[in-house]
């Protein structure tokens, strides 16, 4: 999560800042996801049993798919579902000694985010290499996504978001989120479906327009829909595990975790969810 290990604030302003609390405060200012506060919902929640037999998970930097939809992904791989995480930048930026070799880190990075994909059931791990804390929503990165699209053709995509700004409870979306998120939504609409979009990429690759059907957007303060993931909060734990050279306290950020999945599946009558706003593009 790169940045957010020195400007993030703790995930809600009312934490306090003793003991335990303190100690998962610190884990999650270095990595975990930020979550809109789901006890402000005032909606009950609408369960959603939908498992897409063919996923892919969009993201910025290596940890941000565990921090959020992991435990969702778990499930529907459980279930028979192929999923695909696409990680933009290999996260060279992500650490707070400024001495730190950004080639020695990525490939740490990458080797964390591939043994937390094996947790979780990824098919496949796809790191896209473009600059970590400088990313932006061009067209040399939407070519990219569209090509990993039409290569693994997946009925839904999960990403960030890209429409929050700052969340409800008072976190600013990291800027490499927001351009990752961004350039997911426009590869997957109108990009990777138009067959004049990147032409090449048929005609060279024989890679031709797919249409995904539906996106599935975390980290929103707008969720409409929550996928039950009572049975899979521990694989999402153990994939936050793997990222070793982020995660300070790991017992800190678990109950945190905890909390906030416990949260979620209050309001469908389950034990952990997590919040979606789904997006229908058929």
């Amino acid at each position: 999560m790169n940045d957010e290990i020195r400007d993030r604030p703790p995930s809600r302003p009312t934490d306090t800042d003793t003991g335990a609390e303190s100690e998962a405060a610190a884990a999650t200012a270095t990595g975990t996801a930020p979550a809109a506060s789901i006890a402000s919902l005032e909606a009950a929640g609408v369960a959603h049993d939908r498992r897409p037999e063919r996923v892919m998970v969009i993201v910025a930097h290596p940890d941000d798919a565990d921090f959020g939809p992991a435990a969702t992904i778990a499930g529907w791989v459980r279930g028979g579902s192929a999923a695909h995480l696409v990680c933009c930048t290999s996260g060279d930026a992500g650490g707070e000694d400024a001495r730190a070799d950004p080639l020695v880190l990525a490939r740490t990075r990458e080797t964390e985010q591939r043994a937390a994909a094996a947790v979780v059931g990824y098919e496949e791990v796809t790191f896209l290499h473009r600059p970590d804390g400088a990313l932006e929503n061009d067209l040399p990165l939407r070519e990219q996504l569209v090509r990993v699209i039409r290569t693994f053709r997946p009925d839904a995509v999960l990403t960030m978001d890209p429409t929050v700004l700052i969340h409800q409870d008072g976190y600013i979306q990291h800027t490499d989120h927001r351009a990752a998120a961004m350039a997911a939504l426009d590869a997957v609409y109108p990009a990777a479906r138009n067959p004049m979009a990147f032409p090449h990429l048929a005609t060279d690759e024989g890679l031709d327009a797919h249409v995904v059907k539906w996106l599935y957007l975390f980290w929103t303060d707008k969720a409409d829909v929550w996928v039950d993931t009572t049975g899979t909060v521990e694989v999402r734990i153990a994939a936050l595990r793997e990222h070793r050279s982020q995660i300070r306290e790991p017992e800190g950020l678990e109950k945190r975790i905890r909390e906030w999945s416990g949260e979620a599946g209050q309001l469908i009558g389950t034990e952990a969810a997590d919040a979606f706003r789904l997006v229908d593009i058929s």
